[in-house]
């Protein structure tokens, strides 16, 4: 399975970006897809998730209200609607998704280590 993140840029402060997500060879209609941010000196953490069979979400609540995760499974891609930008958003979004089966897929949304492939990220830089 191979992900593709794109979308980034350089935004002003309240702006918005759109970023997309699209896997090769599978629908996500039965996995798991994340989205994960690392800004510059600083550990990755989580943004969003969404398992679309079973219809959950969840979002960290720093993004909680400007962020919309989405999936289009004619498409095989998954979007992350960016409003309000702040320049604290700044940072590589990377896309991730499990492989829908065995106790990884077992974990929790928000923790990365239920992610097995990962895209290569896209960078969101929002100035103030």
């Amino acid at each position: 399975v191979q992900l593709q993140a794109s979308g980034g840029g350089l935004v002003q402060a309240g702006g918005s970006l759109r970023l997309s997500c699209t896997a090769s060879g599978r629908t996500f209609l039965n996995y798991a897809v994340a989205w994960f941010r690392q800004a510059p000196g600083k550990e990755r953490e989580f943004v969003s998730a969404i398992r679309w069979s079973g219809g959950r979400i969840s979002y960290a609540d720093s993004v909680k209200g400007r962020f919309t995760i989405s999936v289009d499974n004619a498409k095989n891609t998954v979007y992350l609607q960016m409003n309000d930008l702040k320049p604290e958003d700044t940072a590589v979004y990377y896309c991730a998704a499990d492989s829908g089966v065995g106790d990884r897929a077992r974990l929790v949304l928000e923790t990365s280590r239920r992610y097995e492939y990962w895209g290569q990220g896209t960078l969101v830089t929002v100035s103030s």
